[in-house]
């Protein structure tokens, strides 16, 4: 019989979604994520940390397992039936992440190693190419720091100045703010996020995209929190340039992509220089491969992209607004679920305007020894500054503790979060 903890079972975790209201269970079944039958010091897993990186199912790892049994051979150079096979599976990756951002073309699509790497490439290439002394970059207090540092960067080298939009009490983009500094500044870019990592927050973006290019900015929006846990369109969106993570939604580490508008990825220099991003090579010079080879640089990540096409269909066939639905339940009730556990702080906005993220606090306990302490339980949650210590500063913290979701989270877990931080609040009251 395998272990049970307050209604967890270690091998078949998985509870129906409630026809009557009640509290949600998973949306994709458990079973498909062999990882989630682990148990971590004698407690089934409860995995709470997908906003890190999130768990894979079965589909992805069979994917990325298939060419390397089957079709391993380096992509594009060769004439031969296992280059052929492996080639397809990366340029047939790139038209599953095309259609399923909506991109009028898979051109536009550039796979990176993660979002920093796709951040980095428009701050190295249009920044540099468009950017000159006194112009203003605009950014927020909210963000991540893949998506403060480059832009610092950037400023360094072209003599730009770097403006931030504050962050409301509540948690939220101070929009009066962001109106007077786009009037005032006049930015030639502005990087969003579409959602805080830390917060949760969901700033309407699509509105401040559109104010942006009225004062006749381009908007990068950074999607390694909304890609994986929303639907996102970029034609609707009309953003500029869009970043985000294969890891971070069912698919492998050392993938992502960068979506930008063909024009515009059309008039930027690369990135990186090398093999495969050439169409020819002299000692008197070089030129260019056509979009989107002009960005990749070496052998590419192709059994990477593999794992991450086979994650975006799993995606595509859950639905993402099923997705959005399903984690939108799991914060609500997780809102109101640790809103009941006494001396604990949570940050952010209320679950109408929050992905499923909750970053909190208990008391005087620091977050790495709560975090510590939950593991002894099996409980796997993130502590720390969350790669945003601007905001942490902003709300006058040195760390939180946070607990995320996904597909696969059900809100039994939610429950055994919740009864393991009273009980870390006993021990810590001795």
């Amino acid at each position: 019989m395998p272990e049970t903890r307050d209604g967890l079972d270690a091998t078949n975790m998985t509870l129906a979604v409630s026809a009557t209201g009640g509290p949600p269970g998973t949306l994709a079944p458990r079973e498909d994520f062999p990882i989630l039958t682990r148990e971590i010091n004698g407690h089934p897993l409860v995995y709470l940390d997908s906003a890190a990186s999130s768990q894979k199912p079965e589909a992805v790892l069979e994917a990325m397992d298939h060419v390397y049994r089957h079709s391993n051979a380096n992509i594009h150079r060769g004439v031969y039936t296992l280059s052929e096979e492996s080639t397809r599976a990366y340029e047939g990756a790139r038209r599953k992440i095309a259609r399923f951002i909506n991109a009028r073309s898979a051109r536009e699509v550039i796979y990176t190693r993660n979002t920093t790497e796709a951040i980095n490439l428009v701050a190295r290439t249009w920044v540099e190419a468009n950017v000159c002394p006194g112009d203003v970059i605009l950014t927020t207090e909210m963000e991540h720091h893949s998506n403060i540092v480059p832009w610092q960067l950037a400023a360094t080298r072209t003599g730009a100045r770097l403006d931030y939009v504050p962050v409301t009490d509540d948690g939220e983009l101070d929009l009066a703010a962001y109106e007077l500094l786009l009037e005032a500044a006049r930015p030639k870019l502005v990087a969003l996020t579409h959602m805080s990592n830390v917060l949760g927050t969901q700033p309407p973006v699509k509105a401040m995209i559109a104010q942006a290019h009225a004062v006749g900015a381009l908007v990068l929006l950074d999607g390694a929190q909304s890609v994986p846990h929303m639907p996102v369109d970029v034609r609707e969106l009309n953003c500029d340039f869009l970043a985000f993570s294969g890891h971070k939604m069912l698919g492998p580490t050392g993938i992502g992509a960068l979506w930008g508008r063909a024009e515009l990825l059309e008039a930027m220099p690369p990135f990186l220089g090398g093999g495969e991003m050439i169409r020819e090579v002299h000692l008197s010079g070089s030129t260019w491969n056509d979009l989107p080879w002009k960005f990749e640089a070496g052998t590419s990540a192709y059994v990477e992209a593999a794992g991450l096409g086979a994650a975006v269909d799993y995606l595509s066939a859950l639905g993402m607004e099923r997705v959005q639905q399903h984690e939108r339940e799991l914060v609500t009730y997780a809102l109101d679920r640790l809103a009941a556990v006494p001396e604990l702080t949570i940050y952010g906005p209320p679950a109408e305007r929050r992905g499923g993220v909750v970053s909190f606090t208990l008391g005087e306990i620091h977050p790495h020894d709560l975090a510590t302490l939950l593991d002894r339980e099996g409980i796997a949650i993130r502590a720390g500054h969350h790669c945003a210590q601007p905001l942490m500063e902003r709300y006058h913290l040195p760390a939180t503790a946070r607990a995320s979701f996904y597909v696969y989270t059900m809100a039994a877990e939610i429950d055994a979060l919740a009864e393991a931080l009273e009980r870390a609040r006993e021990v810590f009251a001795c």
